[in-house]
């Protein structure tokens, strides 16, 4: 039953993920001309699905504007973050699709920022700055300017079976954190005892995409501490190749097949979920999304931790596009204020999202945009029946104070450049032999951690100012 239930979900979350189908009036050419008052905004699938939070939050706004005023809408891009990202620089330079506010992935804002194809923020775009998180609001600024508000943020967590844990070492709950070593240790107690359909310690996104370089971030962040990045504020390269191989080694000893399902090596968010789903893994790298489809799957089995080590930031932040002015940049300014306002936080944060603001988190914090967030309710992945939410506290712990927001809080950036998408294709490419499937797979007979950082070092070297 466990494993029909999480095939639906995986597959529309796979969709969500993935791809993007515009609705009958989700034209890629809705027009921002002056004579028209659609304030149109672009952005990625919604993962809580068809009539999601985001398409409830801008109803919301919508109700709140007068009958001749402005509307807003939304049309969701269709294909993977590559291809989004690539169809809005297209439209943007071109001129070809007339967007108002576009939802940008955090890696994105420094690129299209450098390019001038979204717009420095007024102060009155942002309601409450001291309510956002530092972490997630430092995604938003480039240049030392705010080009965006955090909308939805994202951060590494650490999911696992506590059943499993249970009948191998006495302990069901692993408290609000847990290091690499004490992890290894559990992993070597279930590879002794082996519980039924057991294969591996845990799993992660480690194929060829932009998952295998979140893992590269969060192995180089943790070996190398608060003090060390790849770039600067200006996007300039820091590193060296002692540092890189420092960050590699810590790579290549948390995702050997000693510790890590095989097929974690050509894994995406969709196949690690179900591989664990399916009982092969105890541990799960993911992202909070997953949280209520996990504990719908294994209810009070399922536990959940901050990442060992530091965990990266993911998300979106709405920017204001640079042909955007006059009135209709008022009325953009006006809706990203409420989007990203304390009420609607507090409605994604009860849809599955991880919210941008500390108040957000608090006790008795309720949603009234989205009734259907108010209580516990949630729209299922198919956006056709609302569930529930999952309960707040597991092993008597608090899920989102206690787990989501410190991991927020202490989270580390991908590198901050205008080039990242180099800078992540870089790394795919330079850490694949870590990865090849076959006998020289997962760090055996593979080149070492110092011919991997001089080859990484010269690559990011022709790739990035420094």
């Amino acid at each position: 039953m466990r494993l029909r239930r999480i095939a639906a979900v995986l597959t529309l979350l796979a969709v969500a993920a993935c791809t993007g189908t515009a609705g009958p009036d989700d034209g890629a050419t809705p027009g921002s001309s002056s004579s028209s008052r659609w304030i149109v905004v672009a952005s990625g699938r919604d993962v809580t699905g068809k009539g999601g939070i985001r398409q409830q939050l801008i109803d919301a706004w919508n109700r709140t504007q007068p009958a001749d005023g402005y509307r807003a809408r939304l049309v969701e891009l269709p294909g993977s973050a590559d291809a989004q990202r690539s169809q809005l620089l297209g439209a943007l330079q071109s001129g070809s699709a007339s967007y108002d506010v576009v939802n940008l992935d955090v890696t994105w804002v420094p690129e299209f920022a450098a390019a001038r194809l979204i717009q420095p923020l007024p102060d009155s775009a942002v309601e409450r700055t001291s309510d956002l998180v530092p972490s997630v609001d430092a995604t938003s600024r480039w240049d030392d300017e705010r080009y965006a508000v955090p909308f939805n943020s994202d951060v590494g967590l650490l999911y696992y079976r506590r059943d499993h844990l249970a009948a191998v070492s006495g302990r069901s709950d692993l408290g609000t954190s847990v290091s690499w070593d004490e992890l290894r240790e559990l992993i070597e107690a279930l590879n002794r005892k082996r519980p039924t359909g057991y294969e591996a310690g845990w799993t992660t996104q480690l194929d060829g995409y932009e998952g295998r370089t979140v893992n590269a971030v969060e192995a180089f962040a943790s070996a190398w501490g608060d003090d060390v990045r790849l770039t600067d504020s200006k996007g300039r390269y820091l590193g060296d190749e002692e540092q890189l191989a420092a960050g590699i080694g810590e790579l290549r000893r948390r995702t050997g097949t000693a510790y890590t399902l095989r097929d974690a090596y050509e894994s995406d968010e969709a196949r690690s979920l179900d591989d664990f789903a399916q009982g092969r893994t105890t541990f799960l790298r993911h992202w909070p999304y997953v949280y209520p489809t996990l504990y719908g799957t294994f209810k009070d089995d399922l536990g959940v931790t901050r990442l060992p080590g530091k965990a990266v930031l993911g998300g979106q932040d709405l920017a204001v596009t640079s042909t955007t002015s006059g009135e209709r940049a008022a009325h953009a300014y006006d809706l990203i204020r409420f989007l990203t306002g304390p009420d609607s936080e507090r409605c994604l944060l009860r849809a599955g999202f991880a919210a941008t603001r500390t108040s957000a988190y608090e006790d008795g914090a309720t949603c009234t945009h989205a009734p259907v967030y108010a209580e516990t309710p949630s729209a299922s992945p198919t956006g056709e029946s609302p569930g529930r939410t999952p309960p707040d506290r597991l092993g008597g712990l608090s899920y989102r104070r206690q787990i989501l927001l410190p991991a927020l809080r202490e989270a580390v950036q991908r590198p901050r450049t205008p080039l990242y998408g180099a800078v992540s294709r870089t790394l795919i490419t330079t850490l694949g032999p870590l990865y090849d499937v076959g006998p020289r797979g997962g760090g055996a007979q593979t080149p070492s951690d110092q011919e991997l950082a001089e080859s990484l070092n010269r690559a990011l070297k022709r790739e990035l100012p420094h």
